[in-house]
């Protein structure tokens, strides 16, 4: 990736569900590389569906998504797949973590399926459980008995912290969270939020971080609030229909 292009970049993008009017439409948006990004609206604004083309779940009906100067709308499914496991870190609004595994082992699975995140790991650490681990303690999780426990036994702000470990491991270069503090008290999403910088800024990651607790917005250097970004539910739009 040339170091002057943004890390994200969207052109003239609209997409719809099926049978349905477009749900969002973006003129420009660019991203650079190492940007924390806050991204704003209410419900229905179209968040969850920027994050889906961003991580190649969703392909616009028009318009062009580059996520490292990858234009994800032109390659197949499977590829979308393989350039999201090795480039994207998604922290999601329930965790999704797999109840069956140890937290270790969640934090360490997105090794398991990208070559890349395995060597960077390993090139960290020694080995890819002892970045685990690693991440773990920085995060707060430093109990030997807590890491062998079933996620399924932690706290909800345990779960949140192995599910921030698993999508930074491997230093992918974009990391996504999807209201990842919407079930934590505001002493604790600062506490977290300081955390996730600083292995961000570690790693040379860049941040794009949805929620709707404004009172966090002050720690980012770019926001984005798509009840103006996004033409297809803003004022703007409206009067131009």
């Amino acid at each position: 990736m040339d170091s002057m292009s943004p890390i994200v970049s969207l052109s003239q993008v609209k997409f719809a569900w099926p049978g349905q009017t477009v749900s969002l439409h973006i003129e420009q948006l660019e991203i650079q590389q190492g940007d924390r990004v806050f991204i704003k609206g209410p419900s229905g604004s179209g968040k969850t569906t920027l994050l889906g083309l961003l991580g190649g779940v969703l392909q616009p009906q028009d318009g062009q998504v580059q996520v490292l100067d990858q234009s994800l709308e032109q390659i197949s499914s499977a590829a979308r797949d393989h350039f999201r496991s090795d480039h994207i870190g998604y922290i999601f609004q329930m965790f999704n973590l797999l109840p069956y595994l140890s937290v270790v082992e969640n934090a360490a699975l997105p090794c398991s399926f990208s070559k890349s995140r395995k060597q960077l790991a390993i090139q960290r650490s020694g080995s890819i459980t002892k970045e685990a681990l690693r991440l773990l303690q920085h995060l707060g999780l430093s109990d030997s008995g807590l890491l062998q426990r079933s996620v399924s036994a932690l706290s909800i702000g345990q779960q949140q912290r192995v599910a921030a470990a698993r999508a930074l491991i491997g230093s992918p270069e974009l990391i996504i969270a999807d209201e990842p503090t919407s079930a934590l008290d505001q002493d604790t999403r600062e506490l977290f939020l300081r955390l996730l910088f600083e292995e961000c800024d570690k790693s040379g990651a860049t941040l794009l971080f949805v929620s709707h607790d404004h009172n966090l917005q002050r720690h980012f250097n770019k926001i984005i609030d798509l009840a103006q970004t996004n033409l297809a539910t803003s004022p703007i739009d409206r009067r131009s229909a």
